[in-house]
């Protein structure tokens, strides 16, 4: 069993509870805008990170992680990348990927905005942690944290962080 600490859009800003929330975790993933290479340091130096990199990174981060990650996780079948729609509003290059990865578990990031869905057209788990930074239109900063276990995703779960502008 594994459990995943989910982020996204940390906008170059990591705080003391961020990194609590990471103890408490198999393995960390984020879902682009990471901000810079000195972030996912961070997280990484917590515990094991797998991350895209997101419109805001600039060629650093570029360099170091991929616009998409394709993997398995305890029998689960994951693709994360950070920009994507959503299920029904999917681009037209996620579809592609969709069709023929296709993953029990589609992970994005981008928009800012919690959403954890099943998608029956697609039949996989679609989830985007909202926003873990402090900068953009979101009100309250987000995370997801998860259990994957035998090709399994339970124990799904928000973390709220706090308002936007507030500082920890």
């Amino acid at each position: 069993m594994k459990k995943i600490l989910l982020l996204s859009d940390t906008h170059n800003y990591l705080d003391e509870s961020i990194k609590s929330h990471a103890l408490s975790a198999d393995e960390i993933w984020h879902a682009g805008d990471i901000g810079s290479l000195k972030i996912a340091d961070e997280l990484n130096a917590i515990r094991p990170l797998k991350a895209v990199y997101g419109n805001i990174d600039d060629h650093t981060v570029r360099s170091t992680w991929p616009l998409h990650q394709q993997f398995a996780c305890e029998g689960v079948n994951v693709l994360i990348t950070h920009i994507a729609g959503h299920p029904g509003r999917y681009n037209p290059e996620v579809k592609q990927q969709l069709r023929s990865i296709k993953p029990d578990l589609f992970i994005c990031g981008h928009s800012h905005i919690l959403r954890v869905m099943r998608d029956p057209v697609y039949n996989l788990l679609y989830m985007n942690p909202g926003a873990a930074g402090k900068h953009g239109f979101h009100h309250v900063r987000t995370m997801l944290r998860f259990t994957l276990h035998q090709g399994k995703i339970d124990q799904v779960e928000v973390i709220e962080l706090g308002l936007r502008g507030a500082l920890s």
